[in-house]
Formats: structure tokens, sequence, C-alpha cells
């Protein structure tokens, strides 16, 4: 068996001591861990080193590279919106379901993916399935949800089955790891353009990602997420940047909403699953109104899309 005690000395010496690896280091590093080429103490060891020093933009495209060499490739002939939820809900809703919805409703054919479930919080998964929307196991159940013109909620399990065992170790150890990081910039449409959805809690990483975005040639939008999720926040707008193949697009964003909230949308007073589902279906079939900051992302969303299309980043269908 191979080993990453190399990189463990690189990464482990603490936060002043640590040293930053290439992206092709970072790519070898992920790819021996995605594996199964080390232990359980080293890939422990690895989590929490990274943890402790932070990714660079170069770790991050290096860790990215190595996931998506073992992605299920997913293939499209138009344009797809992914989002990725691996936060689920806490306190407040969870409406990524809605967003991905609305959004189908507009015609956009839209990705979504994560864990199936989440012992802490209420799961993207969970409000789907009371909302009576399958879970994708496979790319033909991709394909069928937009036949459908519904959105396609694939597992993490079949997307990146190794990546999945990688996001487990958070339930051992007590700390997310970067492959949670990894998760969140998945792109694993082929064939035609897609609009990665991103989201940060902590400034720092709102930095991280932007940077990301330019170095990578990236089409992303980004913004401060809801309890993590890359949906706006309903109960104010929050800051939203866009890149197109790496190029900021002010004109696809918009500022964060300042001063005192005027009024309050209406929200369902709990967030299980079951409530959130009843809701996000009044809202779908007009009977209450979708909260503003939710539609300003939907309509910033198309607005990007467009502008791909005029970038030639948009394929047809055949």
């Amino acid at each position: 068996m191979s080993t990453i005690s190399h990189y463990i000395k690189e990464i482990g010496r603490g936060s002043a001591g640590a040293r930053s690896l290439s992206t092709e280091q970072a790519q070898d590093l992920m790819g021996l861990v995605l594996d199964g080429q080390a232990t359980d103490l080293e890939i422990g060891a690895f989590a929490i080193a990274m943890r402790m020093k932070g990714e660079t933009v170069d770790e991050l495209t290096g860790f990215l590279a190595a996931v998506h060499e073992r992605c299920v490739l997913v293939p499209s002939r138009l344009p797809v919106v992914v989002i990725p939820s691996y936060n689920g809900a806490r306190r407040l809703p969870n409406l990524t379901p809605l967003l991905a919805m609305r959004l189908s409703q507009e015609g956009v054919r839209v990705l979504v993916h994560g864990p199936r479930q989440d012992p802490k919080r209420v799961s993207t998964a969970d409000v789907l399935h009371d909302l009576g929307l399958p879970i994708a196991h496979s790319v033909q159940e991709v394909e069928q949800a937009w036949a459908r013109r519904e959105p396609a909620f694939l597992c993490i399990d079949a997307l990146c089955p190794p990546l999945a065992r990688l996001l487990d170790v958070r339930w051992t150890i007590g700390l997310r790891n970067s492959g949670h990081t990894v998760a969140k910039m998945i792109d694993p449409v082929r064939g035609a353009p897609a609009l990665r959805l991103a989201s940060y809690t902590h400034p720092e990483f709102g930095e991280l990602m932007a940077a990301y975005a330019r170095q990578s040639g990236a089409t992303m939008m980004l913004l401060r997420g809801t309890e993590g999720e890359a949906v706006a926040d309903p109960r104010r707008q929050p800051r939203i940047d866009s890149w197109i193949d790496g190029q900021p697009r002010p004109e696809l964003g918009c500022p964060a909403q300042e001063g005192v909230l005027a009024t309050m949308p209406l929200l369902p007073r709990t967030h299980d699953a079951a409530t959130t589902a009843l809701y996000i279906q009044a809202v779908m079939s007009g009977e209450k109104p979708a909260p503003d900051p939710l539609e300003t992302q939907v309509a910033l969303v198309m607005k990007s899309l467009a502008a791909m299309e005029g970038a030639g980043r948009v394929g047809t269908a055949a």
C-alpha cells in the first residue's frame, strides 16, 4: 500500500509551519486518499491537518481534479445548473428544493447532488422525498427526471463513491474535511456548459472561491449561503457574484441588502421536511409568494444562462 505520510509532514506542521502543496501534489494526495491507498489513521491526520492549515487555490484545484477523475459523468446537450447540497437545514427551512423546482419551471436542467441523509439536519433529499420527487441513483435516472422537466437529485454515493466515503469520515472524527469543500465544487456535466452555484459562510472562504473562479476559468455563481446551502436567504438578500469562464460579471450579481428589514417573508414555523414540502408546494402552485431573494437568484441564474449563450457557451438540443 502507498502512503501519504510525506504529504502529512508538509501540511501537518501547524498553522504557522505548514507548507502548501502544488496542484499536482494535491491531486496525487487526494487520489491516494480516494483510492484507499491511505490508512484510516493517515486519513484522519490528513483531515485534521488540512482543517488547521486551510486550503489554497492550487490545493483546491488539485483535489477537485482528483475527484473529477473518479466521478460519474452526466451527459447533456443543454446547459445545466449544478447545485451542491451538503449542509441541509438546522433552523431555517431548506429551500434548495424550491430553488431547483423554480429553475426547472423556467425550463432549466437542474442537477442537485449531495448525501441522501444527514442525521443532524434536514437534507434536500428528505424534502424532495416528501415532495414526491424520486432520488436518482444513476445517470439514467437523472435523464428521466429531466425528461419529466423536474430537477434531478443525484446521491453523492452514486456520483462519486470514494468521495462519499471520505465525507463519512466526519462522523468518526467530528469534523468536516477537504472532501466537503471539494464536493461543493463538483461539475460532472459533459457535452454542455454548467453553471455551478457555490456558497460560503465565512468571508475568507468566499475570497478563496472567488480566486478559484478567476484562476480556473470557472462559470460560477457565488453567494453567502443559507446555513451552508447555495440558496438565497429568504429573509434578506445576500450578495451574489458571478463569473463566466473566469471573468467577473457584475451585471449578473447583486449587492447585499442593507438596513433593517421592513417586512418578514411568510415562512413555515418549523423546518422539518414535511412542513417545508407543504410550503414549497404552496409556493409552486401560486398559493403563497416565493421569497423575494430567491426570486432574485432565479432571475440572475436565467440572466447568466443567457449570457453564457451570448458567449458561445450554451449548446442546443439535437
